[in-house]
């Protein structure tokens, strides 16, 4: 079986377009100004189509580009002009696409549950095995306490026994655990 390898961390931005300008038009676009608005989501949409293809299967791009538009459009009152832009709007763009790929697991594990009287192990164990691989990439307390959460369902002073951690710790280690497989899952699909 093979092993799944995570890319380490890097700063990658998409080649050839800077969302910084678009910032100016956002905000003039915040005060009524339609062409400007126009020119941001065109712009927005540029960058949408060279960053989500690299993400997500062909088919489902489209629709991720129209709903990271929709939510932008929808948020655009969020924006503050006195900030910077491109991490406003990659963070909209990062949501949606975490959204499309929720839903597709979603859709692909109620294909899979479809029971045809045939009792295997296999799921479970090559899941247990995937999950020990992934576990392996956080930092010991980390995962301890996120397999106790997640896994086993324990509660935060459960935990905090269990663990010798304070609540607290184990709070900040839960979401540290989360947050790190987090970003090595989306490096796993660039």
């Amino acid at each position: 079986m093979e092993v799944v390898k995570f890319p380490e961390q890097s700063k990658r931005r998409v080649p050839g377009i800077d969302l910084a300008p678009v910032g100016e038009l956002m905000a003039r676009a915040q005060k009524g100004d339609k062409r400007a608005y126009n020119e941001a989501l065109t712009q927005c949409e540029a960058w949408l189509k060279t960053y989500l293809p690299r993400r997500l299967a062909p088919e489902h791009v489209e629709d991720a580009i129209q709903e990271t538009l929709l939510a932008v459009h929808r948020k655009r009152h969020t924006y503050d002009p006195s900030r910077p832009f491109p991490p406003w709007f990659v963070a909209i763009a990062r949501f949606k696409w975490l959204d499309r790929l929720r839903s597709h697991y979603r859709h692909e594990q109620s294909e899979l549950d479809d029971d045809h009287g045939i009792d295997s192990h296999e799921e479970t164990v090559l899941s247990r095995i995937v999950l020990e691989n992934v576990l392996g990439h956080l930092p010991e307390a980390q995962a301890t306490v996120l397999k106790l959460a997640k896994i086993e369902g324990r509660s935060v002073e459960e935990i905090s026994m269990a663990t010798g951690q304070s609540a607290s710790l184990v709070k900040v280690n839960i979401h540290r655990a989360r947050k790190k497989l987090m970003k090595l899952l989306e490096k796993s699909y660039e």
